[in-house]
Protein backbone atom coordinates (compact mmCIF):
# COMPACT_ATOMS: atom_id res chain seq x y z
CA UNK A 1 0.00 0.00 0.00
CA UNK A 2 1.88 3.58 -1.05
CA UNK A 3 0.56 6.02 1.21
CA UNK A 4 2.51 9.07 -0.25
CA UNK A 5 3.32 11.77 2.04
CA UNK A 6 2.34 14.59 0.49
CA UNK A 7 4.64 18.49 1.31
CA UNK A 8 2.35 20.88 1.77
CA UNK A 9 3.98 23.67 0.08
CA UNK A 10 4.90 21.87 -2.82
CA UNK A 11 3.56 22.77 -6.25
CA UNK A 12 1.75 19.38 -7.17
CA UNK A 13 0.37 18.95 -3.67
CA UNK A 14 -3.55 18.75 -4.80
CA UNK A 15 -2.61 15.79 -7.30
CA UNK A 16 -0.66 13.79 -4.68
CA UNK A 17 -3.04 14.40 -2.20
CA UNK A 18 -5.74 13.32 -4.57
CA UNK A 19 -4.38 10.29 -5.79
CA UNK A 20 -3.62 8.86 -2.41
CA UNK A 21 -6.97 9.20 -0.95
CA UNK A 22 -8.46 7.71 -4.46
CA UNK A 23 -5.49 4.75 -4.51
CA UNK A 24 -5.01 3.62 -0.77
CA UNK A 25 -8.16 6.11 1.28
CA UNK A 26 -5.09 7.98 2.88
CA UNK A 27 -2.57 10.60 2.28
CA UNK A 28 -0.13 11.86 4.97
CA UNK A 29 0.80 15.94 4.80
CA UNK A 30 3.69 17.82 6.10
CA UNK A 31 5.07 21.43 6.13
CA UNK A 32 1.32 22.32 7.17
CA UNK A 33 0.16 25.03 8.69
CA UNK A 34 -0.85 24.28 11.88
CA UNK A 35 2.08 24.55 14.24
CA UNK A 36 3.85 21.44 15.70
CA UNK A 37 4.07 23.28 19.17
CA UNK A 38 -0.14 24.06 18.77
CA UNK A 39 -0.78 20.37 18.78
CA UNK A 40 1.89 19.55 21.49
CA UNK A 41 0.34 22.13 24.03
CA UNK A 42 -3.17 20.96 23.12
CA UNK A 43 -2.09 17.33 23.03
CA UNK A 44 -1.05 18.08 27.13
CA UNK A 45 -4.21 20.11 28.15
CA UNK A 46 -6.70 16.99 27.06
CA UNK A 47 -4.14 14.44 28.93
CA UNK A 48 -4.59 16.54 32.09
CA UNK A 49 -8.15 16.92 31.41
CA UNK A 50 -8.53 12.99 31.14
CA UNK A 51 -6.14 12.34 34.24
CA UNK A 52 -8.72 14.56 36.21
CA UNK A 53 -11.82 13.65 37.97
CA UNK A 54 -13.78 16.86 36.53
CA UNK A 55 -14.50 14.97 33.16
CA UNK A 56 -16.91 13.44 34.81
CA UNK A 57 -19.14 16.08 35.18
CA UNK A 58 -19.85 16.47 31.43
CA UNK A 59 -20.56 12.78 30.16
CA UNK A 60 -22.10 13.11 26.99
CA UNK A 61 -25.54 13.74 26.09
CA UNK A 62 -26.49 11.04 23.57
CA UNK A 63 -29.02 13.35 21.26
CA UNK A 64 -26.34 16.13 20.92
CA UNK A 65 -23.51 13.74 21.17
CA UNK A 66 -20.72 16.34 22.42
CA UNK A 67 -19.00 16.03 25.86
CA UNK A 68 -17.37 13.09 27.84
CA UNK A 69 -17.55 9.42 26.38
CA UNK A 70 -16.41 6.92 29.25
CA UNK A 71 -14.45 4.40 28.71
CA UNK A 72 -15.44 1.68 26.89
CA UNK A 73 -18.51 3.62 25.61
CA UNK A 74 -17.93 2.65 21.83
CA UNK A 75 -17.69 -0.24 19.45
CA UNK A 76 -16.83 -0.90 16.06
CA UNK A 77 -20.09 -1.68 13.79
CA UNK A 78 -20.61 -5.57 13.64
CA UNK A 79 -17.93 -6.05 16.35
CA UNK A 80 -19.16 -7.50 20.50
CA UNK A 81 -16.03 -5.87 22.54
CA UNK A 82 -15.91 -2.70 23.24
CA UNK A 83 -12.96 -0.61 22.07
CA UNK A 84 -10.54 0.30 24.71
CA UNK A 85 -10.95 4.10 24.78
CA UNK A 86 -12.05 7.09 26.59
CA UNK A 87 -12.82 10.58 24.22
CA UNK A 88 -14.40 13.43 24.14
CA UNK A 89 -17.07 15.43 21.49
CA UNK A 90 -15.97 18.93 20.85
CA UNK A 91 -17.88 20.99 17.98
CA UNK A 92 -17.49 24.44 17.11
CA UNK A 93 -20.86 25.38 19.42
CA UNK A 94 -19.75 23.82 22.30
CA UNK A 95 -17.72 25.33 25.27
CA UNK A 96 -14.69 23.89 26.39
CA UNK A 97 -14.73 21.36 29.58
CA UNK A 98 -13.19 23.09 33.12
CA UNK A 99 -9.31 23.22 32.54
CA UNK A 100 -8.95 23.04 28.79
CA UNK A 101 -7.02 26.09 27.50
CA UNK A 102 -8.42 28.16 24.74
CA UNK A 103 -5.62 26.95 22.54
CA UNK A 104 -8.02 24.18 21.90
CA UNK A 105 -10.34 26.53 19.38
CA UNK A 106 -7.37 27.99 18.08
CA UNK A 107 -6.51 24.00 17.21
CA UNK A 108 -9.72 23.56 15.92
CA UNK A 109 -10.33 26.32 13.75
CA UNK A 110 -7.23 25.81 12.11
CA UNK A 111 -7.83 22.09 11.37
CA UNK A 112 -11.18 23.12 9.92
CA UNK A 113 -10.03 25.27 7.87
CA UNK A 114 -7.07 23.46 6.60
CA UNK A 115 -9.64 19.99 5.99
CA UNK A 116 -11.94 22.65 4.10
CA UNK A 117 -9.25 23.46 1.37
CA UNK A 118 -7.92 19.81 1.11
CA UNK A 119 -12.01 19.06 0.18
CA UNK A 120 -11.54 21.91 -2.57
CA UNK A 121 -8.11 19.93 -3.44
CA UNK A 122 -10.27 16.76 -4.00
CA UNK A 123 -12.84 18.36 -5.80
CA UNK A 124 -10.49 20.25 -8.02
CA UNK A 125 -8.81 16.93 -8.66
CA UNK A 126 -11.72 14.73 -9.35
CA UNK A 127 -12.30 13.43 -12.94
CA UNK A 128 -15.22 15.53 -14.56
CA UNK A 129 -17.38 12.45 -14.58
CA UNK A 130 -17.18 12.19 -10.53
CA UNK A 131 -17.50 15.80 -10.29
CA UNK A 132 -20.97 15.62 -11.84
CA UNK A 133 -22.04 13.04 -9.45
CA UNK A 134 -22.05 15.43 -6.56
CA UNK A 135 -25.08 16.83 -5.42
CA UNK A 136 -23.03 20.02 -4.67
CA UNK A 137 -19.46 20.74 -4.58
CA UNK A 138 -17.48 19.28 -1.94
CA UNK A 139 -16.60 22.72 -0.72
CA UNK A 140 -20.19 23.61 0.10
CA UNK A 141 -21.37 20.84 1.44
CA UNK A 142 -19.18 21.86 4.62
CA UNK A 143 -20.11 25.53 4.22
CA UNK A 144 -22.35 26.32 7.78
CA UNK A 145 -21.88 22.96 9.03
CA UNK A 146 -22.42 22.19 12.65
CA UNK A 147 -21.41 18.97 12.59
CA UNK A 148 -17.35 19.46 12.11
CA UNK A 149 -15.91 17.41 15.29
CA UNK A 150 -12.68 17.19 17.20
CA UNK A 151 -12.14 13.96 19.27
CA UNK A 152 -9.55 13.85 21.84
CA UNK A 153 -8.96 10.57 22.79
CA UNK A 154 -7.23 8.83 25.48
CA UNK A 155 -6.41 5.02 25.56
CA UNK A 156 -5.24 3.93 28.82
CA UNK A 157 -2.22 1.58 29.78
CA UNK A 158 -3.24 -1.97 29.26
CA UNK A 159 -3.82 -4.10 32.08
CA UNK A 160 -3.43 -7.77 31.29
CA UNK A 161 -7.10 -8.44 32.39
CA UNK A 162 -8.90 -6.79 29.43
CA UNK A 163 -11.83 -8.90 27.36
CA UNK A 164 -10.53 -11.62 25.02
CA UNK A 165 -10.66 -9.85 21.73
CA UNK A 166 -11.15 -5.86 22.72
CA UNK A 167 -8.40 -3.86 21.41
CA UNK A 168 -8.05 0.28 21.73
CA UNK A 169 -10.39 0.89 18.16
CA UNK A 170 -11.10 -2.21 16.40
CA UNK A 171 -11.57 -2.46 12.93
CA UNK A 172 -13.68 0.52 11.46
CA UNK A 173 -14.17 3.00 8.59
CA UNK A 174 -14.96 6.31 9.08
CA UNK A 175 -18.26 8.18 8.68
CA UNK A 176 -17.55 11.61 7.65
CA UNK A 177 -15.98 13.41 4.74
CA UNK A 178 -12.47 13.34 5.56
CA UNK A 179 -10.64 12.92 9.00
CA UNK A 180 -7.23 14.80 9.73
CA UNK A 181 -5.48 13.48 12.16
CA UNK A 182 -2.58 14.97 13.86
CA UNK A 183 0.48 12.30 15.17
CA UNK A 184 -0.95 10.72 17.79
CA UNK A 185 1.64 10.09 21.42
CA UNK A 186 2.67 6.56 20.38
CA UNK A 187 2.06 4.46 17.46
CA UNK A 188 -0.89 1.65 16.68
CA UNK A 189 -2.66 3.08 13.63
CA UNK A 190 -2.58 0.29 11.11
CA UNK A 191 -4.93 0.64 7.65
CA UNK A 192 -5.56 -3.12 5.80
CA UNK A 193 -4.49 -3.08 2.26
CA UNK A 194 -6.78 -4.29 -0.87
CA UNK A 195 -5.06 -7.88 -0.33
CA UNK A 196 -6.50 -7.78 3.30
CA UNK A 197 -3.29 -7.30 5.31
CA UNK A 198 -2.56 -4.88 7.88
CA UNK A 199 -0.12 -2.34 7.77
CA UNK A 200 1.36 0.32 10.00
CA UNK A 201 1.25 3.94 9.14
CA UNK A 202 3.51 5.92 10.09
CA UNK A 203 3.05 9.41 10.75
CA UNK A 204 6.23 11.68 12.09
CA UNK A 205 5.67 14.13 14.93
CA UNK A 206 4.18 17.67 13.10
CA UNK A 207 2.53 15.85 10.30
CA UNK A 208 -0.63 14.81 9.38
CA UNK A 209 -2.59 11.62 8.08
CA UNK A 210 -5.61 12.32 6.79
CA UNK A 211 -8.12 9.70 5.10
CA UNK A 212 -11.43 9.73 3.60
CA UNK A 213 -14.44 8.72 5.20
CA UNK A 214 -17.40 6.57 4.49
CA UNK A 215 -19.97 9.80 3.09
CA UNK A 216 -16.54 11.19 0.55
CA UNK A 217 -16.60 7.41 -0.91
CA UNK A 218 -20.56 7.35 -1.08
CA UNK A 219 -20.33 11.02 -2.67
CA UNK A 220 -18.01 10.10 -5.03
CA UNK A 221 -19.69 6.71 -6.09
CA UNK A 222 -16.41 5.03 -4.52
CA UNK A 223 -13.82 6.75 -6.46
CA UNK A 224 -12.09 7.76 -2.98
CA UNK A 225 -11.79 4.67 -1.07
CA UNK A 226 -12.62 4.72 2.95
CA UNK A 227 -9.94 2.34 3.84
CA UNK A 228 -10.73 -0.05 7.02
CA UNK A 229 -8.21 0.98 9.87
CA UNK A 230 -7.85 0.02 13.60
CA UNK A 231 -5.55 0.45 16.65
CA UNK A 232 -3.69 -2.49 18.05
CA UNK A 233 -2.75 -3.02 21.45
CA UNK A 234 1.11 -2.54 21.87
CA UNK A 235 3.07 -5.30 23.62
CA UNK A 236 6.16 -5.41 26.38
CA UNK A 237 6.74 -2.52 27.85
CA UNK A 238 4.56 0.02 25.89
CA UNK A 239 1.49 -1.72 26.72
CA UNK A 240 2.21 0.17 30.40
CA UNK A 241 2.25 3.59 28.75
CA UNK A 242 -1.17 5.13 27.41
CA UNK A 243 -1.58 6.38 24.18
CA UNK A 244 -3.31 9.95 23.21
CA UNK A 245 -4.91 11.13 19.56
CA UNK A 246 -6.94 13.97 18.14
CA UNK A 247 -8.74 13.63 15.04
CA UNK A 248 -10.76 15.89 13.56
CA UNK A 249 -14.13 14.89 11.47
CA UNK A 250 -14.70 16.89 9.31
CA UNK A 251 -18.59 16.62 8.17
CA UNK A 252 -21.25 18.09 6.03
CA UNK A 253 -24.29 19.37 7.21
CA UNK A 254 -27.54 17.40 7.85
CA UNK A 255 -28.92 18.18 5.13
CA UNK A 256 -26.79 17.21 2.24
CA UNK A 257 -27.75 14.58 -0.43
CA UNK A 258 -24.71 12.13 -0.40
CA UNK A 259 -26.75 9.38 -2.41
CA UNK A 260 -30.38 8.34 -3.55
CA UNK A 261 -30.64 6.94 -0.36
CA UNK A 262 -29.02 9.04 2.29
CA UNK A 263 -28.51 12.80 3.36
CA UNK A 264 -25.53 12.94 5.73
CA UNK A 265 -27.84 13.28 8.74
CA UNK A 266 -29.67 9.75 7.87
CA UNK A 267 -26.78 8.36 7.51
CA UNK A 268 -24.54 9.81 10.15
CA UNK A 269 -27.77 8.56 12.98
CA UNK A 270 -27.33 4.81 10.86
CA UNK A 271 -23.97 4.73 11.84
CA UNK A 272 -24.13 6.33 15.86
CA UNK A 273 -26.46 3.03 16.09
CA UNK A 274 -24.14 0.91 14.53
CA UNK A 275 -21.66 1.76 16.98
CA UNK A 276 -23.38 1.96 20.34
CA UNK A 277 -23.54 5.32 21.02
CA UNK A 278 -27.15 5.96 19.85
CA UNK A 279 -29.78 4.39 20.92
CA UNK A 280 -32.71 2.97 18.27
CA UNK A 281 -35.38 4.92 19.30
CA UNK A 282 -33.12 8.58 19.60
CA UNK A 283 -32.75 10.91 16.71
CA UNK A 284 -29.58 13.49 16.96
CA UNK A 285 -30.34 16.59 17.51
CA UNK A 286 -28.68 19.73 16.90
CA UNK A 287 -27.17 22.98 18.48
Amino acid sequence: MNVLSVDYRSPDAPQQFAKSLHETGFAVLKNHPIEHSLINEVFTDWQDFFKGETKHKYTYDPRLQSGYFPFRTENAKDVKQKDLKEFYHLYVWDKLPEGVNERTWKMFHGMSRLAAELLKWIEDQSPTEIRSQFSMPLSQMVEGSKEVLLRPIHYPPLTGGEEEGAIRAAAHEDINLITLLPAASAPGLEVKDKSGNWIGISCDPGQLAINAGDMLQMASRGYYVSTTHRVVNPRGPEARLPRYSMPLFLHPRGDVKLSENHTARTYLEERLREIGLLKQDQRKGGA
